[in-house]
């Protein structure tokens, strides 16, 4: 192991944080970070700011940091992904430029993930319950996807006339190939885990409660070859490249096509806030079931369309 920047270790835990709670291992030299954004959990600026930080001291630090393990600290939600009560703001405030900073953010932190094995560090995400659109997006540069059973993820934006902006096209692409990529997307819909896992996108699923025993499974495993399945992963890198350059551009179009949205789906968009904030609130139903009741009003709006149809 290489000698830690002045600072190191202390200086990394040492930081004052609102939104994240971190653990060392230090047999493993590993770092944990559990994830607790208010009043929402999804990627606020603020929380982006945060993880952005802790990634940045891990780079500042070669090889004190091996194994990267993230999870949520809130209760039946790993991510809800984009803050969407700032796109609404930004939508109706006319401020393209805003949106694109929030994207470029995004894409700092999946950038990192991508390129972790270039660090040295392996990573690992535990997700327990919901994850939504750049939840999701979040999760698949990890090297290790680990969902419990129990966990629903999906790609909703369809729903409110947007798309997930922020790689979800090019790592489901690599992860699980076109079809699934176009499925997930356009459909809107939200699967469960041992769905994502026939599909690619899933490594491993464990019971409700097992996933602490999974992360210490996992990076147990990799621990002691850890320089061969590095190497192996920047070769997988090589062999299925994904470009920032590309990523950056899909952000553009991202912001430019929220610009467009209507009044209604800005209304959706606040419904699934409003939905959010009871989930993280303790609720029993939270945006997943606000999702389902879009889902059923749309369809019931098409078949009311259709009817009309047949009659005129």
């Amino acid at each position: 192991m290489t000698t830690p920047a002045a600072g190191g270790l202390p200086a990394l835990l040492g930081r004052p944080y609102r939104y994240l709670r971190l653990e060392w291992t230090s047999g493993l030299a590993m770092l944990r970070v559990r994830t607790c954004v208010r009043p929402i959990q999804c990627y606020s600026l603020a929380g982006i700011a945060e993880m952005q930080r802790v990634l940045d001291d891990i780079g500042a630090n070669p090889g004190l940091v091996r194994h990267l393990v993230v999870s949520s600290d809130v209760n039946g939600v790993f991510n809800f992904g984009g803050d969407l009560a700032l796109f609404v703001l930004l939508v109706r405030a006319g401020d393209l430029d805003s949106l694109k900073l929030y994207g470029r953010r995004c894409i700092d932190l999946v950038w990192w993930l991508e390129n972790a094995a270039l660090q040295g560090v392996h990573t690992t995400v535990l997700v327990q319950g919901d994850t939504l659109g750049g939840g999701l997006e979040s999760v698949m540069p990890f090297h290790k996807v680990i969902f419990e059973r129990s966990a629903q993820a999906g790609f909703p934006e369809v729903l409110f006339n947007l798309f997930p902006g922020m790689g979800a096209w090019n790592f489901t692409i690599r992860k699980a190939g076109f079809a699934v990529a176009n499925e997930m997307i356009l459909s809107g819909r939200l699967y469960g885990a041992d769905e994502l896992m026939r599909r690619g996108l899933v490594d491993m699923v464990v019971d409700d409660g097992e996933g602490d025993s999974a992360i210490d499974h996992v990076v147990r495993s990799v621990d002691p070859r850890l320089r061969g399945t590095l190497a192996a992963l920047q070769a997988r890198r090589l062999a299925a490249p994904i470009t920032r350059e590309s990523l950056l551009a899909i952000v553009e179009q991202w912001a430019e096509a929220a610009m467009t949205l209507t009044d209604r789906d800005l209304r959706l968009m606040e419904r699934l806030v409003r939905a959010q904030a009871r989930k993280v609130g303790g609720a029993d139903e939270g945006a997943v079931d606000e999702i389902k009741r879009i889902e059923l009003d749309t369809a019931w709006g098409e078949e009311r369309a259709s009817a009309f149809g047949a009659l005129a």
